[in-house]
């Protein structure tokens, strides 16, 4: 066989499929264990997303207005995240006890490298790089 089967269809058709409905698939089949660095909206890039005294050690919290979810797995260490679950798109839950849950069908993450802890997501959350200036969080 010349195609390898994905599901109910080919590769090949999988892919025609999505190219000719405008959909990006990148992504396909590169569900690794790390996480990967998420490429900075240009709205938010050298902007404090939050101040340090907002983030609680061993826990977080969702940036709404920026789709970011920060975290503080250990004293002064801060992590900064994409919120958007690689499930199914839903906005993930402020991180509790260094780990990030998507209340829409329960996949947890690593709130230290945004890895997959529990499924049903296949893929970790991209993280952002970010720096500290003052009490400032800012991503870079």
């Amino acid at each position: 066989m010349s195609e390898e089967a994905v599901g109910c269809c080919s590769r090949r058709r999988l892919l025609g499929t999505a190219a000719l409905a405008g959909v990006g698939v990148i992504g396909l089949g590169a569900c690794g264990t790390r996480s990967a660095k998420a490429i900075v909206p240009p709205a938010i890039k050298g902007k404090v997303i939050a101040r340090t005294g907002e983030i609680p050690v061993g826990g977080g919290k969702v940036i709404d207005k920026w789709k970011i979810v920060v975290a503080q797995p250990s004293q002064g260490t801060f992590k900064a995240f994409t919120a958007t679950c690689t499930h199914q798109g839903c906005t993930v839950g402020s991180p509790e006890d260094g780990v990030i849950t998507c209340p829409c069908h329960g996949s947890e993450f690593n709130a230290t490298d945004g890895s997959v802890k529990q499924g049903p997501a296949g893929a970790p959350l991209q993280e952002f790089t970010v720096r500290l200036q003052g009490d400032g969080i800012i991503v870079e």
